[in-house]
């Protein structure tokens, strides 16, 4: 009995020495519970970044789709991390956020890396390159799946690979979970596959007939990013905040402001 007390007690240090260092292992602040507007107006946002709330709405735009913060978000091809750093710390607390971003994008994965008090919670980043790499994840896993401004380019690439997209969200969401579409809007019946291509647009009876297609329902249109100044036949990137066309014009499009945009909300039944 002696001998096993004293083992005991020499194994005691030994125990709390490895208990404290799982504790720091993970030296990140515990996750705070956020609104909406609260993670918009985060210090962590650039103020380039800020000054497009005027065109995107972030707020209006999130809450139209329904997000809450104790859900499992997707979010599609997240280019810069516009969204992302919004998405992040507004969910980080309750819910989860998947990024599905393609395997090598490199300023995505510096911008998650830049900030890990902001990203460091991100529940997981998936590869996502549409044709090839689809999969979103277990069946019926997530309750919402977003995406900005990317539609167009799955449909450059081909009808299917918009469809394979779309059949993707929809298997991974569970029923009555919400596909969310934000997208450069084309003039109503414009050539699908075409537009898209010359103008990085798509009409918006094309979007809604496709995402139908895939089984999804459309539960809702929010005008909140339309901008009806823009005359939807020219090109986005001619636009703010590119300005690729030549110098001359670049006063006629700052007029305008960034792109008419269409916002819609899918339910899988």
């Amino acid at each position: 009995m002696f001998h096993r007390t004293c083992k005991r007690l020499l194994l005691l240090p030994v125990l709390l020495s490895l208990t404290a260092a799982a504790q720091a292992a993970d030296t990140r602040p515990p996750a705070a519970e956020m609104s909406l507007q609260q993670a918009v107006n985060g210090s962590w946002r650039s103020d380039a970044n800020k000054a497009r709330d005027v065109y995107r709405h972030p707020v209006e735009t999130l809450q139209f789709f329904g997000i809450q913060p104790g859900m499992t978000v997707i979010e599609l091809s997240p280019g810069g991390g516009w969204y992302t750093e919004i998405l992040a710390p507004y969910l980080a607390a309750h819910g989860q956020l998947i990024e599905a971003a393609p395997p090598k994008a490199e300023k995505f994965n510096a911008k998650l890396k830049s900030n890990p008090a902001v990203f460091g919670h991100i529940a997981k980043v998936i590869p996502f390159a549409p044709p090839d790499q689809v999969s979103l994840g277990a069946s019926q896993s997530a309750d919402m799946v977003l995406t900005f401004r990317n539609t167009h380019d799955w449909l450059i690439n081909s009808q299917d690979t918009l469809a394979a997209v779309f059949n993707a969200a929809y298997g991974v969401l569970k029923p009555g979970g919400v596909l969310g579409i934000e997208e450069h809007r084309a003039k109503p019946f414009a050539d699908g596959q075409a537009t898209a291509g010359a103008l990085h647009r798509i009409s918006e009876d094309y979007m809604i007939s496709q995402a139908t297609k895939a089984g999804f329902r459309l539960a809702d249109v929010s005008q909140v990013n339309a901008n009806p100044n823009d005359p939807e036949d020219i090109n986005v990137h001619r636009l703010p905040p590119d300005l690729s066309g030549p110098e001359s014009e670049h006063a006629k499009m700052k007029a305008i402001g960034e792109s008419d945009r269409m916002t819609l909300k899918f339910v899988k039944p």
